[in-house]
């Protein structure tokens, strides 16, 4: 056991560059002047190049949160994992959020940038601060120097496992924790690799009580486990990094994701170790799946839909994807929404204690539902402008088509738009392509014809476009136009679904669309005749 004296030597040896004091870093980050109940939260993700939907589910959650109890959201980005990094990520991160209006108070806006007054908001420009806390945690004796190498470690861990033991740096199997400080000397002077560990005073054998904002009350056996809080390469683990950045920051209450619920007990111990006032925890459960009748976590390697990516691309709206998290998050929103279907989302609270405890269930089908619900809401002029914005990202045939025959697109959007009952067949902006292939005649010559024969004969088929191409004027209203059909079909001793189909087939290839006398009317005089005249020649 190292006396006072040796590990505040030992300290100095460890960091000798570091000349800031605890108090010194505190004074940098004074304490926020919001009101007594206002929520300062965080969002930190990494920059490793994957956006999960259940990041876009936790920022909104902590944004919203902070916005209606009048306090602050920050998004900060802890990029402690070098390996996993990728170029570009916090920019991904921060557009792939604000693409789902998901903004944040302060934080990162690029990979260089943040705004606020409590930064540097990315943890690889705070290691300065971690040192100055590791120093003065080593001497006091709460940390240490670990020399153990990972042949050592794995022996370790095979040993702990062939005895059934927990696996871990803990007890005996910390054999650096107690060195004396001769021992270490030698290491650093051969210039050996090593981490800073924790010098846990917890014991396994003794509980804790605590109350989670999600689950409730729990109790947790303390931490024994000598934890790595600053690796061989000078960057924090995250759990030395969270309680100092979220202190500094004046965070005051920590919503994260549920993984990091069986570290409270080491970050407890954190906490009390470095002499902060411990903050309220949060944990909300992943977003899960149904499969075979079990729950699962949305999985990035199994499931398309837990990317993020998968959403921009398609152009899912955003406010139908938010509307939905909203509905994940808290049960009671479906009410809300029922009985305020004018009103704007930021209206609705969210209710911490609402949370789901179990695990909110991801069902596609049901997003699906609600987009379509939303983009009904949209005037055609609407709808135009927003697959427009989507195309010129991810489709430039359909963004020039579009940019060049704008009023005769609107039209088209515009097709069972109007009136009581509107369309629902648009999930997501990209649906549009299918729908306008049908009015160009590029697109429209490449199309598959449904055959329709089993249903109506080919002569039948060929005298119905014969007989209608003779009453056709695209001047008549609808009425006028379904009575020339009845009349037809009345003459040819048909049904008028008859008719209707097959005119449906000639003029779109499909035996299912919108509206067909809207069809007609957007289409004009000389698509209809001209369509009607190669499928007379088909037959």
């Amino acid at each position: 056991m190292r006396t006072n004296e040796e590990n505040v030597e030992l300290a100095n040896l460890l960091f000798p560059d570091v000349t800031d004091t605890v108090d010194d870093i505190f004074s940098k980050y004074p304490k926020r002047n919001i009101p007594d109940e206002a929520m300062v939260l965080r969002f930190a993700p990494s920059p490793t190049g994957f956006m999960h939907i259940g990041n876009v589910y936790t920022g909104l959650i902590c944004t919203r949160l902070a916005k209606q109890s009048n306090g602050i959201s920050i998004l900060r980005i802890e990029d402690t994992d070098k390996e996993r990094e990728v170029e570009k990520g916090v920019s991904m991160i921060v557009n792939g959020l604000r693409g789902f209006g998901v903004v944040f108070d302060e934080g990162m806006v690029d990979e260089e940038v943040g705004v606020g007054a409590y930064g540097p908001y990315i943890q690889s420009q705070r290691l300065e601060i971690y040192k100055v806390f590791a120093k003065q945690m080593v001497s006091k004796g709460l940390a240490y120097p670990c020399f153990l190498t990972l042949d050592e470690l794995e022996n370790i861990r095979e040993e702990q496992e062939k005895s059934s033991l927990r696996t871990g740096c803990y007890g005996k199997w910390a054999k650096w924790r107690d060195a004396s400080l001769s021992e270490i000397k030698e290491r650093l002077e051969k210039k050996e690799k090593f981490v800073i560990r924790l010098y846990s005073t917890g014991n396994i054998e003794n509980s804790f009580a605590m109350k989670d904002l999600v689950k409730g009350g729990v109790t947790l056996r303390e931490n024994d486990m000598d934890a790595v809080l600053i690796k061989s390469d000078g960057f924090p683990t995250y759990h030395f990094a969270h309680p100092i950045d979220d202190t500094l920051m004046g965070i005051t209450h920590v919503i994260r994701g549920d993984e990091w619920f069986s570290s409270v007990p080491l970050h407890y111990e954190l906490f009390e170790k470095l002499d902060f006032k411990q903050l309220p925890y949060g944990h909300v459960s992943p977003l899960m799946k149904s499969e075979e009748g079990k729950k699962r976590k949305l999985s990035k390697r199994k499931d398309p839909e837990a990317a993020v990516s998968y959403y921009v691309e398609r152009g899912y709206p955003k406010e139908g994807v938010l509307e939905y998290l909203l509905n994940i998050a808290n049960s009671n929103f479906y009410d809300w929404r029922v009985q305020n279907k004018e009103r704007s989302l930021d209206e609705f609270r969210l209710r911490i204690e609402k949370f789901n405890n179990a695990g909110a269930l991801f069902d596609i089908t049901k997003l699906n539902d609600i987009c379509k619900e939303y983009i009904a809401t949209l005037s055609a002029e609407e709808v135009y402008e927003r697959v427009l914005e989507w195309a010129l990202s991810f489709d430039t045939d359909t963004a020039k088509v579009l940019e060049e025959n704008k009023d005769y697109c609107i039209k088209i959007f515009n097709i069972e738009r109007e009136g009581s009952k509107v369309r629902k067949d648009m999930v997501k902006y990209q649906d549009a392509k299918d729908l306008l292939s049908i009015f160009f005649n590029s697109t429209f010559a490449e199309s598959e014809v449904e055959d329709i024969s089993d249903r109506v004969d080919k002569n039948l088929q060929e005298k119905i476009v014969e007989e209608y191409t003779k009453i056709f004027d695209i001047a008549d209203n609808l009425d006028m136009w379904f009575g020339k059909i009845k009349n037809l079909a009345e003459k040819l001793e048909c049904k008028p679904g008859d008719v209707a189909m097959v005119l449906r087939v000639a003029l779109t290839h499909r035996t299912k669309t919108p509206d067909l006398y809207q069809i007609v009317q957007v289409m004009g005089n000389n698509i209809v005749e001209e369509r009607l005249e190669a499928y007379a020649k088909s037959l």
